[in-house]
């Protein structure tokens, strides 16, 4: 979906088109949300949205989308993975490696992997299968939606204001920060890596 459409959106359904992008993009397929959280603080900046009302609409979406998500892992996730997990080559061993990482990192994954496309969609899934505590979910998915929607609005808001940013550029915005990102965790997972060989 280009710039055009979501703004054309946006102008049509407001605030609920907001809600649903961000909801869409936790339970559904991973897309680039960072960008859209930036354009919405960039057409605040502009006076196009309201930062209250804009702001809400993006946290209730994520963190609604989070909570859902975490309900269907709950109640259908680990079935459906041990019917239909083999034809996507999904083993017994397979399974078990990934739940014992997530399971060994569950908080840092809940608050940190709304940083990270897939992991995001992925996190509130393996939190329900994993029957992780509701009340410890809530408050991590809680925490994990603030820092994530808040400072890429607010980005958007006062980069948008200092340098007068055309709203159709803000995809590739999206795209340099998620390349830095990766860069940055690459790089703390090879110090990571290299300082345990040392040992």
């Amino acid at each position: 979906m280009n710039i055009d459409s979501i703004l054309h959106f946006i102008d049509l359904y407001g605030y609920l088109i907001i809600f649903l992008f961000l909801f869409m993009g936790i339970v559904g397929i991973p897309a680039p949300e960072e960008s859209l959280l930036f354009l919405i603080g960039v057409l605040i900046g502009q006076n196009k949205l309201s930062f209250g009302l804009a702001t809400l609409s993006a946290f209730l979406g994520a963190f609604i989308g989070m909570l859902i998500a975490y309900v269907c892992g709950k109640y259908v996730g680990y079935h459906f993975i041990n019917k239909f997990g083999k034809y996507v080559g999904i083993t017994n061993d397979r399974w078990e490696k990934v739940q014992g990482k997530y399971m060994k990192n569950v908080q840092k994954t809940i608050v940190f992997g709304f940083y990270l496309p897939g992991i995001r969609q992925i996190s509130p899934y393996f939190a329900g299968i994993n029957h992780i505590p509701f009340c410890k979910f809530l408050l991590f998915s809680l925490l994990g939606t603030v820092l994530w929607t808040v400072p890429f609005i607010v980005a958007g808001y006062y980069m948008g204001n200092a340098f007068h940013i055309n709203p159709e550029y803000v995809p590739l915005l999206g795209v340099v920060f998620i390349v830095f990102l990766l860069i940055y965790v690459s790089i703390n997972y090879m110090k990571k890596k290299k300082k345990n060989a040392q040992k």
